[in-house]
This record gives structure tokens, sequence and C-alpha cells, in this order.
């Protein structure tokens, strides 16, 4: 056994979104350092949390996105194994299944590559693009508002416990969260195919864990758009919008003909970004709804910023329940 043997090369597509005429995917190329996602043991864990921040990119290239019509876009990973792939295209909602999903393959296209590439250098890949049945999109967080995550906490240490400690399969989403984004999909009329977005402060590394959780507890699938981990690290500027406000407003620009449900927690900066977007787009959000965390003064905050905001109704609910009640009230579900 040798000890420097290298490991295989993979390709990580992570689930976008597009539009008739726009073709975009996301992912990375990185090393395949086995992670596996089944085992529950705790050495295991940490070893895993371990290599999804440990990475071995494959920087700077190229890659090839073969789509159902055998139709070839290229792309090339940067310095960190990213990649952007983008196509201006016809008649791209044509080649997607009845839920909109555009499936495709990816491969390395470099023949100089002189190492294993895992599936015979064929990796599966796919993007949304919304159902023109579609009544409204979700834009929905993740952390404390359909997965326990503990933001709130002295020092995050719940949050780092959670992510290091417990295996996807083991977190608890927040009771009622999957019913509820289901009857949202389903929509009025209970056959739109209303797409879900769930976006999210956390790094792409986390991006297969967060996956696996959603897949686990049978969330409706949606894009799942996250950020680098250089832009995690990165300080801010005053005037610079946080990645995941850069995200919904991305989505409102794809889809300007689409009103959306914001969904998040009282315990960050949801209420702030969300309230900053119904500003800008005052006509698009249909509501706010805002799940109520354990942290007195935050809630009192939160209280303060919605008692007199008019734009767009903001209901805080303790509970799924509510917020299915609210949603039914005013024609979104069924």
């Amino acid at each position: 056994m040798s000890w420097f043997k290298k490991d295989p090369l993979q390709i990580i597509a992570f689930q976008g979104y597009g539009t008739d005429s726009h073709f975009y995917a996301r992912g990375r190329a990185l090393e395949d350092e086995s992670i596996d996602l089944e085992s529950q043991n705790i050495w295991h864990l940490i070893i895993n949390t371990w290599k999804r921040f440990e990475t071995d990119e494959i920087k700077n290239v190229g890659i090839n996105i073969k789509l159902p019509n055998n139709k070839i876009l290229k792309g090339v990973t940067d310095n960190n194994g990213y990649y952007k792939v983008e196509g201006n295209l016809k008649n791209l909602e044509a080649l997607t299944n009845e839920e909109g999903w555009l499936s495709f393959e990816l491969s390395y296209n470099d023949v100089n590559i002189k190492r294993t590439i895992q599936n015979e250098n064929r990796f599966p890949g796919e993007i949304l693009i919304p159902s023109t049945n579609a009544q409204f999109g979700v834009a929905s967080d993740i952390d404390d508002t359909i997965l326990h995550t503990g933001v709130v906490s002295t020092l995050k240490w719940k949050v780092i416990y959670n992510s290091i400690f417990k295996h996807a399969k083991n977190r608890s989403p927040l009771e009622g969260a999957a019913e509820f984004y289901h009857m949202l999909h389903r929509g009025k009329s209970g056959k739109n195919a209303n797409p879900i977005f769930y976006v999210s402060h956390s790094p792409w590394n986390l991006y297969r864990y967060l996956e696996l959780f959603l897949k686990q507890n049978k969330f409706p699938k949606g894009p799942i758009l996250l950020r680098s981990m250089s832009n995690f690290l990165k300080k801010k500027s005053q005037n610079d919008k946080p990645q995941k406000q850069k995200e919904i407003l991305n989505l409102l620009k794809t889809y300007p003909d689409l009103h959306f449900i914001l969904i998040g927690d009282s315990g960050e900066h949801d209420p702030d970004i969300y309230m900053e977007i119904a500003e800008e787009f005052p006509d698009r959000i249909l509501a706010i709804y805002l799940r109520s965390v354990k942290h007195k003064k935050k809630m009192l905050r939160v209280r303060g910023l919605i008692e007199n905001y008019k734009t767009t109704e903001v209901l805080m609910v303790e509970s799924s329940s509510q917020a299915i009640d609210h949603a039914r009230e005013h024609g979104f579900i069924q």
C-alpha cells in the first residue's frame, strides 16, 4: 500500500437553475477523498468533516457538459476548482422532465490528465427550469428555518457540534416544515410545480451534506445555493451585500414574471435581508415567513422591525401550522 497514492478525480455538480433560453450550471472539480455519507461512527464523522474542508481541488482544467440533445458546452475550473458554465440556447424547457429538471452529463475534457477519473469520466448534473405553470417561487433559508442548527447559541457552539458530530440523517428538521414546503411546491392547483430554492450562508463544502439532509427528510427537490469558503472568510465591506441576498436578487432578475415567498428565521439577518429585498421589489414578494427562535433579545429586535412595516406582509411563526393557515388563507396552497 502506498501512502502517496493520489486520489481519483471527480466532478460534483451543484443543482442549479436556468430558463428556457439560458443554461447556467455550477459545480466543483475535486479529488475524491471517499467521504462516507452513510457512516454514523463518531470518528468517521470527524474525518468526513475534515475532508469536506481540506479539499484538493482540480484547478484550471477544462470540462464538458453534454445536454440530452447532444449539445456540448465547455467550461474551465478556477483556482478553487469551481466551474460556471453558461450558454444562451433555445427550447431548453423541451429537454426537462415534468418537474422542470434538465439532466446533463459532465466530463473532464483534458486529454493530458494522467490521473484516474471516477465513473469512467461521466458525472451527472441537473438544473431546474421552472414550469410555466408555476404560480410563484420560494426562497428559503436552511439554518434554523428547516434544520435545527443552533445559530443563535453562544459562540455558535451548537452549529459547530451539530456540523461535526451529527450525521445528516440524524439531524432534525423543524416539525412540519417538509409538509409545508410540499404544499407550497404543489401550489393552489395542486399541480403548479412551484420552484423551491434553498439559500444558505453555509459554504459549498457542505453541499452534499445538506443535499442528503433534504433528501432524507423528504423536502421538495430544489437548487441549493451556498457560498465559497473564500467569501465565507473574507471580511465584508460596508456596502457589500450578503451572498444570500445576492442569490435571491439574482432569482428575481432571472425570473422577472415570477412572484416569490421568502422564508427564514428571526435569529440572524434574514429579516433585514428579506425586508430590503421587498423594498426593491415591492410587487414581487407575496409574503415573508420568519420562524421564531428562542432568543429574547433577537425576537424583540425583529418585532420592532416589522411592527410598522407595510410593504409586504411579514409573519412571525412559532410552528409550520401557522404558516400553512396563512398560506391557505391567501391562496398560495390548497
